[in-house]
Protein backbone atom coordinates (compact mmCIF):
# COMPACT_ATOMS: atom_id res chain seq x y z
CA UNK A 1 0.00 0.00 0.00
CA UNK A 2 1.07 3.37 -0.95
CA UNK A 3 2.25 5.05 2.13
CA UNK A 4 1.58 8.37 1.48
CA UNK A 5 1.99 10.97 4.06
CA UNK A 6 -1.02 13.15 5.04
CA UNK A 7 -0.78 15.01 7.88
CA UNK A 8 2.47 15.70 9.44
CA UNK A 9 2.07 17.85 12.84
CA UNK A 10 5.37 18.75 14.31
CA UNK A 11 5.61 20.10 18.01
CA UNK A 12 2.65 21.80 18.31
CA UNK A 13 2.11 23.91 20.61
CA UNK A 14 -1.68 26.33 21.20
CA UNK A 15 -3.00 27.70 24.08
CA UNK A 16 -5.83 29.93 24.77
CA UNK A 17 -4.37 31.01 28.02
CA UNK A 18 -0.69 30.70 28.66
CA UNK A 19 -0.71 29.37 31.85
CA UNK A 20 -3.17 26.61 30.68
CA UNK A 21 -1.80 24.89 27.51
CA UNK A 22 -3.73 22.85 25.64
CA UNK A 23 -1.31 21.74 23.28
CA UNK A 24 2.64 21.64 24.07
CA UNK A 25 5.38 19.80 21.54
CA UNK A 26 1.90 17.66 20.14
CA UNK A 27 3.06 16.09 17.11
CA UNK A 28 1.40 13.51 14.87
CA UNK A 29 2.00 11.83 11.50
CA UNK A 30 -0.51 10.03 9.38
CA UNK A 31 -0.13 7.75 6.44
CA UNK A 32 -2.59 7.05 3.72
CA UNK A 33 -4.19 3.97 4.58
CA UNK A 34 -4.53 4.87 8.65
CA UNK A 35 -7.10 5.54 10.87
CA UNK A 36 -6.46 7.11 14.16
CA UNK A 37 -8.74 7.97 16.68
CA UNK A 38 -8.55 11.01 18.81
CA UNK A 39 -10.16 10.03 22.08
CA UNK A 40 -10.54 12.54 25.39
CA UNK A 41 -13.15 14.07 27.80
CA UNK A 42 -14.92 17.27 26.58
CA UNK A 43 -12.45 20.12 26.90
CA UNK A 44 -9.71 18.25 26.46
CA UNK A 45 -8.74 19.81 23.11
CA UNK A 46 -10.44 17.53 20.42
CA UNK A 47 -12.41 19.98 18.47
CA UNK A 48 -9.32 22.46 18.81
CA UNK A 49 -6.98 20.18 17.10
CA UNK A 50 -9.15 20.10 14.40
CA UNK A 51 -9.79 23.66 13.95
CA UNK A 52 -5.50 24.12 13.97
CA UNK A 53 -5.58 21.07 10.54
CA UNK A 54 -8.39 22.92 9.05
CA UNK A 55 -6.76 26.16 9.57
CA UNK A 56 -9.32 28.07 11.35
CA UNK A 57 -7.02 28.31 14.57
CA UNK A 58 -3.53 29.35 13.98
CA UNK A 59 -0.90 27.77 16.25
CA UNK A 60 1.23 29.52 18.54
CA UNK A 61 4.07 27.59 17.31
CA UNK A 62 4.83 24.10 15.60
CA UNK A 63 3.85 23.01 12.26
CA UNK A 64 0.89 21.38 10.57
CA UNK A 65 1.11 19.93 6.94
CA UNK A 66 -1.37 18.37 5.29
CA UNK A 67 -3.23 16.97 2.05
CA UNK A 68 -6.49 17.59 0.41
CA UNK A 69 -9.23 17.26 3.68
CA UNK A 70 -12.98 16.51 3.86
CA UNK A 71 -14.49 17.33 6.84
CA UNK A 72 -17.80 15.41 8.66
CA UNK A 73 -18.82 17.37 11.13
CA UNK A 74 -21.18 16.14 14.14
CA UNK A 75 -23.99 18.38 14.16
CA UNK A 76 -25.07 18.08 10.10
CA UNK A 77 -27.72 21.00 10.18
CA UNK A 78 -24.61 23.51 11.23
CA UNK A 79 -22.82 22.11 8.00
CA UNK A 80 -25.80 22.54 5.31
CA UNK A 81 -27.25 25.88 4.34
CA UNK A 82 -30.88 26.08 5.00
CA UNK A 83 -32.39 27.21 1.75
CA UNK A 84 -30.76 25.04 -0.83
CA UNK A 85 -31.30 21.11 -1.56
CA UNK A 86 -28.48 19.23 -0.40
CA UNK A 87 -27.76 18.08 -4.07
CA UNK A 88 -27.28 21.48 -5.25
CA UNK A 89 -25.01 21.72 -2.16
CA UNK A 90 -23.19 18.71 -2.77
CA UNK A 91 -22.66 20.11 -6.51
CA UNK A 92 -21.14 23.49 -5.29
CA UNK A 93 -18.25 21.70 -3.40
CA UNK A 94 -17.64 18.50 -5.51
CA UNK A 95 -18.46 19.76 -9.29
CA UNK A 96 -19.13 16.89 -11.70
CA UNK A 97 -20.82 13.53 -10.04
CA UNK A 98 -20.45 10.48 -11.16
CA UNK A 99 -23.63 8.47 -11.19
CA UNK A 100 -22.39 5.05 -10.62
CA UNK A 101 -20.58 5.96 -7.39
CA UNK A 102 -23.00 8.30 -6.21
CA UNK A 103 -25.69 5.55 -6.70
CA UNK A 104 -23.02 3.44 -4.59
CA UNK A 105 -22.35 5.35 -2.13
CA UNK A 106 -26.15 5.99 -1.38
CA UNK A 107 -26.45 2.20 -1.45
CA UNK A 108 -23.73 1.58 1.26
CA UNK A 109 -25.30 4.73 3.38
CA UNK A 110 -28.80 3.74 3.14
CA UNK A 111 -30.26 6.77 1.95
CA UNK A 112 -32.73 7.12 -1.05
CA UNK A 113 -31.69 9.30 -4.38
CA UNK A 114 -34.95 10.98 -3.97
CA UNK A 115 -33.64 12.63 -0.01
CA UNK A 116 -30.91 14.32 -2.19
CA UNK A 117 -33.46 16.93 -3.70
CA UNK A 118 -34.93 18.04 -0.27
CA UNK A 119 -33.85 20.33 1.93
CA UNK A 120 -32.28 19.98 5.07
CA UNK A 121 -34.98 20.75 7.73
CA UNK A 122 -37.12 18.57 5.72
CA UNK A 123 -34.49 15.46 6.59
CA UNK A 124 -34.27 13.74 9.72
CA UNK A 125 -31.07 14.22 11.76
CA UNK A 126 -29.72 10.50 10.50
CA UNK A 127 -30.58 10.78 7.11
CA UNK A 128 -28.45 14.64 7.68
CA UNK A 129 -25.87 13.41 8.95
CA UNK A 130 -25.39 10.20 6.14
CA UNK A 131 -25.46 13.27 3.65
CA UNK A 132 -22.75 14.97 5.32
CA UNK A 133 -20.78 11.67 5.21
CA UNK A 134 -21.74 11.39 1.45
CA UNK A 135 -20.64 14.76 0.53
CA UNK A 136 -16.89 14.09 2.33
CA UNK A 137 -16.94 10.83 -0.04
CA UNK A 138 -17.39 12.67 -2.51
CA UNK A 139 -14.51 14.79 -2.27
CA UNK A 140 -12.19 12.12 -2.39
CA UNK A 141 -10.30 13.63 0.21
CA UNK A 142 -6.67 12.40 0.89
CA UNK A 143 -7.52 13.22 5.15
CA UNK A 144 -11.11 12.78 6.44
CA UNK A 145 -11.11 14.44 9.62
CA UNK A 146 -14.51 12.52 11.33
CA UNK A 147 -15.90 14.34 14.39
CA UNK A 148 -18.44 11.92 15.67
CA UNK A 149 -19.69 10.61 12.90
CA UNK A 150 -22.63 8.52 14.33
CA UNK A 151 -23.81 10.16 17.15
CA UNK A 152 -27.22 10.97 15.23
CA UNK A 153 -27.38 7.43 13.60
CA UNK A 154 -29.22 4.44 15.51
CA UNK A 155 -26.68 1.32 16.46
CA UNK A 156 -27.21 -1.01 13.30
CA UNK A 157 -26.35 1.80 11.32
CA UNK A 158 -23.57 3.39 12.54
CA UNK A 159 -21.66 0.55 12.68
CA UNK A 160 -22.69 0.00 8.96
CA UNK A 161 -21.45 3.76 8.25
CA UNK A 162 -18.05 2.93 10.05
CA UNK A 163 -17.67 -0.15 8.08
CA UNK A 164 -17.83 1.84 4.92
CA UNK A 165 -15.58 4.49 6.39
CA UNK A 166 -12.95 1.97 6.80
CA UNK A 167 -13.09 0.59 3.19
CA UNK A 168 -12.13 4.03 2.12
CA UNK A 169 -8.61 3.33 3.24
CA UNK A 170 -7.24 2.37 0.95
CA UNK A 171 -7.75 5.52 -0.76
CA UNK A 172 -7.39 8.48 2.38
CA UNK A 173 -6.64 8.27 6.03
CA UNK A 174 -8.67 9.19 8.60
CA UNK A 175 -8.75 11.19 11.83
CA UNK A 176 -11.59 10.37 13.97
CA UNK A 177 -13.06 11.66 16.89
CA UNK A 178 -15.36 9.80 19.00
CA UNK A 179 -16.51 8.94 22.56
CA UNK A 180 -16.93 5.53 21.93
CA UNK A 181 -13.93 3.44 23.17
CA UNK A 182 -15.46 0.29 22.09
CA UNK A 183 -15.84 1.73 18.51
CA UNK A 184 -12.52 3.42 18.21
CA UNK A 185 -10.89 0.07 19.52
CA UNK A 186 -12.31 -2.18 16.60
CA UNK A 187 -11.52 0.71 14.04
CA UNK A 188 -8.41 2.19 14.95
CA UNK A 189 -4.81 1.33 13.65
CA UNK A 190 -4.03 4.10 17.08
CA UNK A 191 -5.52 5.86 19.86
CA UNK A 192 -4.62 9.02 21.07
CA UNK A 193 -6.12 10.08 24.44
CA UNK A 194 -5.71 13.74 24.99
CA UNK A 195 -5.89 14.05 28.88
CA UNK A 196 -2.68 11.61 28.43
CA UNK A 197 -0.56 12.66 25.23
CA UNK A 198 -1.64 16.25 24.46
CA UNK A 199 0.00 18.40 27.20
CA UNK A 200 3.20 16.55 27.29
Amino acid sequence: MDKKRVLDIKNLNFYYKKENPIYKDFSLELNKGELVTIFGKSGSGKTTLFELILGSLKPISGTIEKSNIAMIFQDPYNSFHPTYSIIEQIKDIVGDISQNELEEFLINLTLQKELLDKKPHELSGGQLQRCSILRALLMKPDLLLVDEPTSALDNIIAYDVMKLLVTLLDKCAILLITHDLDMASWCSDKIIRLEENARK
